[in-house]
């Protein structure tokens, strides 16, 4: 569905985009992630036609990015863009014109974009009358009106209580169910981790890592993670390293890659000596991986 060749970009002598390469299949949900100014927001205008690369090619659905793919995207930003004196419907009447829809299949759209995000009994109320949640799901509505085969979402849930995240998710579960392809940009890693077929993690302007949870995890050498906390962190990390296991600050956290899966009672025997306040076991997330890829770290493994 969308397919990125040796994307370049730079502003001034600032180079944003390094030979960026992205392949996303059709029905996936695909999550770019990147700590800010690794040129997420610049790869999105680029797919949109709204900046011109350097070098490197983008098609949609098998087309060079002009005006003639201006129909197979919609576009949800992470600013609303909605008419919030107007009404739903009058907002999704007049998006639907300019994509040049008229008439029936104009009126047909309306009601069915309401449907799908679950507004269609709000139909008449003025986008500011409405919450927070609901205005984001409108404009997704927007960016479905045409029905458009590629769906980019920066940063849809941003500032939204957990239960409006929630909407949001499912609105996302629907749209791959019906076939539609999500490019999606957050910064909540939760996020990424339940909705997405695919991560990317931009560096540099550069993917550093890409792959689905499973496949990202099976490059990380760790089997579990251990939080720990001690008055002793020197000690802990020193004892902790002449088991195997690499050692991690996360914040405040000191944090253990275990190789293996431990019984509790092994890895306290493993620390004996050594003064623990709390200890924990925590699967591999999304976020270690992350921190893994964007923060200039050494690894003993080689990985990453």
């Amino acid at each position: 569905m969308l397919h990125i060749e040796n994307l370049c970009k730079s502003y001034g002598n600032r180079p944003v985009l390094q030979n960026l390469s992205l392949h996303i299949a059709p029905g996936d949900v695909y999550a770019l992630l990147g700590p800010n100014g690794a040129g997420k927001t610049t790869t999105i205008n680029i797919i949109c036609n709204l900046l011109k690369p350097d070098r490197g090619s983008v098609r949609i659905n098998g087309l060079p990015v002009s005006e003639q793919t201006k129909r197979l995207i919609g576009i949800a930003p992470q600013e609303n863009l909605l008419y919030k004196v107007l009404s739903c419907q009058e907002n999704l009447r007049f998006f639907g014109q300019l994509y040049g829809l008229r008439g029936r299949l104009l009126e047909q759209r309306v009601q069915q974009c309401l449907e799908a995000v679950n507004l269609l009994d709000r139909s008449k109320s003025p986008v500011e009358t409405l919450s927070g949640g609901m205005q984001r799901r409108m404009n997704i509505a927007v960016a479905l009106v045409h029905q458009p085969k590629l769906v980019v979402m920066d940063e849809p849930t941003t500032g939204l209580d957990i239960e409006a995240r929630y909407e949001i998710w499912e609105l996302i579960r629907q749209l791959q169910r019906q076939g539609i392809t999500v490019l999606l940009t957050t910064h909540l890693l939760d996020e990424a981790e339940r909705l997405a077929t695919c991560i990317g993690i931009l560096k540099q302007g550069q993917i550093a890592a890409e792959g689905s949870l499973a496949t990202l995890r099976q490059q990380l050498p760790a089997q579990e993670v251990l939080l720990v906390q001690s008055p002793e962190p020197e000690k802990a990390i020193e004892r902790g390293r002449a088991q195997g296991f690499i050692p991690r600050r996360y914040g405040s956290d000191l944090a253990f890659w275990l190789p293996e899966h431990l019984e509790l009672k092994d890895i306290i025997e493993r620390f004996d000596g050594i003064e623990l306040e709390s200890i924990g076991r925590h699967p591999v997330r999304l976020e270690h991986i992350y921190l893994e890829v964007t923060q200039d770290r050494e690894c003993s493994s080689g990985f990453f």
